[in-house]
């Protein structure tokens, strides 16, 4: 699909989200922080929505989620990808505890050392993109999860829940999120919510709060997902007992400076610094933690360049995003998604750049060859992809464009 076409796409869709609201375009331009001629354009198909910055200012003043606005989520070409849509249904019915045919009535419970090395392998799918095979494991493993948090009282019951919030995230709420699916986000991150609420443990209700805040993003809320960061991270600073505790602290500094990139109703500068303040308190703490895996994340010095990379992005700042990423080595880190992330933010910076477009294609394909589930499920590497094809290319990074696109599922 070329850039005309998609423009017209998601124009069509703004025009009927805005009308389905009742708003004027004087209206929808006020709330999203644009002119009303820019809604016009983008409405009549005239202005592509390319940014994630612009696509969630939007989202927000439509009251809908970004994926509402672009489209997604995208059936993708990737089998594979298309095996995680495929057992979404099922993870469905879980989450809604409404799935009778995970009944564990009459099957003994599995050891706690078993139930945490499941646990463990699905946050390590979740990190490798190995998302059709993570979404098939994870109705079985949180009704059994569920099912041993009943069978257990003190100690083993507070062992269960830690066990279930560990499962639910990362790799259930933040899966669902970048597989597009945020209402079931929200559903898991819910119940992780009411999990953690037992267990009385304020540094394991701030990690609550992190995920919270992730899904507020996912749902076109950046100024909600700030204040409910915010909250977590001044919890925390009162509990700062552990290494893991700072490790999750640095976390809700980057997402607090991804929220801040994507609030378009607070000015450019003011934005830019306040972004830049929360990465030197988080590349502070990194320096002080070094690279961790605590809570089944990344948090450490390379996360925080890759995080450097990405907000310089939604920032518009696409030089100080491509310089910044000559100083990261994101294979330092065990997670082929990240790795990916890292690849694809500075493709969509050298995209931007006069003649660096052919950089830009390398890039994209580096993020797919490391995980090829995440890049075709990623609406801002879709876009992005759309958005290089009406470009003029090299004929080989043309070729290669071309064949990204249609593993991507996208429309030639």
């Amino acid at each position: 699909m070329n850039e005309p076409e998609r423009a017209r796409r998601i124009g069509k869709r703004v025009r009927s989200l805005r009308r389905q609201r009742g708003m004027s375009l004087r209206q929808l331009a006020g709330l999203a922080g644009c002119s009303v001629g820019f809604v016009s354009m983008v409405e009549n198909g005239k202005r592509l929505l390319d940014s994630s910055s612009l696509i969630a200012a939007f989202a927000e003043a439509l009251q809908v989620s970004p994926a509402e606005v672009t489209g997604q989520p995208h059936p993708p070409a990737d089998p594979h990808a298309s095996a995680a849509h495929e057992a979404i249904p099922v993870l469905r019915l879980t989450l809604m505890g409404l799935n009778p045919a995970l009944t564990t009535s009459g099957r003994p419970a599995a050891p706690p050392e078993v139930l945490a090395g499941r646990v463990a392998e699905a946050n390590r799918l979740y990190h490798a993109a190995e998302y059709g095979t993570l979404t098939a494991a994870l109705p079985l493993l949180l009704a059994d999860l569920h099912a041993a948090a009943a069978a257990e009282r003190g100690t083993g019951r507070r062992r269960m829940l830690r066990l279930l919030a560990n499962a639910y995230h990362p790799a259930c709420t933040l899966l669902l999120k970048n597989l597009g699916y945020t209402d079931l986000a929200f559903i898991a991150v819910s119940r992780a919510r009411d999990v953690i609420a037992e267990l009385e443990d304020p540094v394991y209700s701030a990690l609550s709060g992190f995920f919270q805040t992730h899904v507020l993003l996912s749902a076109g809320s950046p100024t909600q997902a700030l204040a409910r960061a915010t909250t977590a991270i001044n919890e925390l600073e009162r509990n700062l007992t552990t290494p893991a505790a700072h490790a999750l602290l640095g976390e809700l500094h980057l997402i607090s400076a991804s929220s801040i990139t994507l609030d378009r109703k607070r000015p450019g500068r003011t934005r830019a610094a306040e972004v830049h303040d929360h990465l030197g308190e988080a590349a502070n703490l990194a320096t002080r933690t070094g690279e961790t895996r605590a809570w089944h994340l990344n948090f450490g010095p390379t996360n925080v360049g890759i995080h450097k990379v990405s907000l310089n992005t939604d920032l518009g700042l696409h030089t100080a995003a491509v310089n910044a990423g000559s100083d990261v080595r994101p294979q330092r880190l065990d997670a082929p998604g990240r790795q990916a992330a890292f690849h694809t933010d500075l493709g969509r910076s050298l995209a931007h750049l006069r003649g660096r477009e052919a950089e830009a294609v390398a890039a994209l394909l580096q993020a797919e060859r490391i995980a090829p589930q995440r890049v075709h499920s990623a609406a801002l590497a879709r876009e992005i992809v759309g958005y290089l094809l009406d470009r003029q290319l090299p004929a080989h990074a043309a070729r290669n464009l071309r064949g990204l696109a249609h593993r991507m599922g996208l429309v030639l």
